[in-house]
């Protein structure tokens, strides 16, 4: 039975979508088979594989709009073990035109119902807001990993996300839980980071990941190149960093199983 956890965090650039791409690669390279679900309208998950989506083909939105299985929508990716259910420029739509629908908040967790059964894992690229799609995941998934970078207003951004989660809970999915909390962008040279880092520490205790994500330029550089940092440079910190979540990530559910 495949482990489903939505990446998540409705605040853009704190490194969503590089851990979804980079964790996702990481658990296929560990012999993990893997989906990667990109949820997000701007597509960049898909993009950071080197795939575009084109005019008339099938992605996420014509599987939520049920036009389309999620088993015949998959690709195949650079990564052995790696599948893809892509995103396209017509997702955007998906929010508005989903509302009238019944069991609109479900779509996602009724498409993936069969497909997910042959995975070990299954990661969801969630858009940086907490609207419908973003729903649609947490209803999908058991779990949130919680992408969370070393700034300011990052404790303010958790906070909405948690409540959205009691939320989700109380009324859609009552066992939804919290994987963990990453730490991303990490750059100790500053003050803040350290204090942000440890009052994460305070309020999440051992959910937050020991292994984190620091500033590393490869990291940045790989998706323009269409590949996981993994394909781009294995010699590189980004590459050791997700390595190492994805030892953590792995380990953590082995001993959650055990």
């Amino acid at each position: 039975m495949a482990r489903i956890v939505a990446v998540a965090n409705q605040k853009g650039g704190v490194g969503k979508t590089t851990t979804a791409v980079n964790l996702a690669a990481a658990l296929a390279a560990a012999e993990k088979r893997t989906l990667l679900v990109d949820l997000d309208p701007q597509a960049n998950a898909t993009s950071g594989f080197g795939l575009r989506i084109e005019d008339g083909q099938p992605h996420v939105y014509h599987v939520l709009a049920g036009e389309r299985t999620a088993e015949e929508t998959l690709l195949a990716t650079a990564v052995p073990n790696l599948s893809l259910l892509p995103a396209g420029r017509d997702l955007i739509g998906a929010e508005i035109e989903l509302i009238g629908e019944l069991a609109r908040e479900r779509r996602l967790k009724d498409a993936l119902e069969t497909t997910a059964a042959r995975f070990d894992y299954v990661l969801i690229d969630c858009p940086p807001s907490l609207g419908l799609l973003t729903i649609n995941a947490l209803t999908a998934a058991q779990a949130v990993l919680i992408p969370v970078q070393t700034e300011y207003y990052a404790l303010e951004g958790v906070g909405h996300l948690m409540h959205t989660l009691t939320l989700v809970r109380q009324h859609l999915n009552p066992a939804l839980e919290v994987e963990g909390v990453l730490l991303t962008m990490v750059d100790f040279r500053t003050n803040l980071a350290r204090e942000v880092a440890e009052e994460l520490r305070r309020h999440f205790a051992d959910k937050v990941y020991s292994t984190m994500i620091y500033r590393n330029v490869r990291l940045s550089e790989a998706p323009s190149h269409g590949k996981p940092v993994l394909l781009y440079d294995i010699a590189s910190r980004g590459c050791e960093n997700y390595l190492q979540l994805a030892n953590e990530f792995m380990a953590r559910r082995a001993k959650a199983d055990a």
